[in-house]
C-alpha cells in the first residue's frame, strides 16, 4: 500500500486553485512552535524548523521501533505551515520593512494516532539522536480553523501582497469579512522547498479566517 498523503487525500485543503475559494477547515492535530522575528534572519526560526521536522520524522519512523504507536499507518510527512501576525495591527499582506516584528507559529500536521504519549516518545527519541536540538520548545495541539477563504500563490514570498489583495477582494465581494484573532491568523502552507525551487515557481497556500458580514 502506498503511504497516505494528506495533500492528495485532502486536495481541498492543500491543493487549491490560483483563484480564491471558501473552505471549512476541520480540527487537525499539529506539532507547533511559537516565535517572533524575521524568519529570514532569526536563528530561533531555523532551530524551530529543525525541531518540527525532527519530531515529525521521529514519529513517522516509529514504525521501525519496538513500540510502534497504536493505530500507526505509513504516511507522507505533511508540509510546513505558518501562522503570521503583527501585535499592533491586522495583517494585510504588506510586510516590507516589518518582518522583524512578526509573531508566528510554525507547525506540521500529524496523523490522528499521535497522542501526547507518542509525542513525548518522539521528543525523547529526538533528544537522543540530536541533543543539540531542544525539543521542549514544541507542543502538540489540536487546531480548528473553521470557515476560511484560501488561494494558491505562485511566486516568491515577497510577491504575496498582490495575492492577498485578490483574496481580500474575493472575501468582500462574496459577503464575508476577514476576522483574525487568537490562532485564526494569516495562514501559509508551504508546498515547495525554497532551497530547491526557483522563487518564481514557489507554491504557497494562503488562507484567511472569515465570517459572514
Amino acid at each position: 500500500m502506498p503511504a497516505f498523503d494528506f495533500k492528495k487525500e485532502y486536495k481541498n485543503l492543500y491543493l487549491p486553485k490560483d483563484k480564491p475559494s471558501i473552505v471549512d477547515v476541520p480540527a487537525m492535530r499539529f506539532i507547533m512552535i511559537n516565535g517572533k522575528g524575521d524568519p529570514n534572519t532569526s536563528e530561533f526560526y531555523k532551530i524551530a524548523v529543525k525541531v518540527l521536522y525532527g519530531l515529525s520524522y521521529s514519529i513517522k519512523m516509529s514504525k521501525n521501533s519496538s513500540c510502534q504507536p497504536k493505530g500507526y499507518y505509513d504516511y507522507v510527512v505533511p508540509p510546513l505551515e505558518g501562522l503570521w501576525w503583527f501585535e499592533d495591527e491586522v495583517f494585510n499582506g504588506t510586510v516590507s520593512g516589518r518582518k522583524d516584528e512578526f509573531s508566528w507559529i510554525i507547525m506540521i500536521r500529524q496523523p490522528e494516532f499521535v497522542t501526547p504519549e507518542v509525542f513525548e516518545a518522539a521528543k525523547k527519541s529526538l533528544s537522543k539522536k540530536k541533543p543539540e536540538l531542544d525539543a521542549s520548545i514544541a507542543r502538540l495541539e489540536d487546531f480548528t480553523e473553521g470557515l476560511c477563504a484560501q488561494v494558491l500563490h505562485i511566486g516568491s514570498y515577497d510577491d504575496e501582497p498582490r495575492t492577498v489583495a485578490a483574496l481580500e477582494k474575493f472575501i468582500d465581494e462574496n459577503g464575508y469579512r476577514t476576522v483574525m484573532s487568537g490562532m485564526r491568523q494569516h495562514h501559509e502552507i508551504y508546498l515547495s522547498d525554497p532551497h530547491k525551487t526557483a522563487p518564481e515557481k514557489l507554491k504557497t497556500v494562503i488562507r484567511h479566517p472569515i465570517e459572514m458580514k
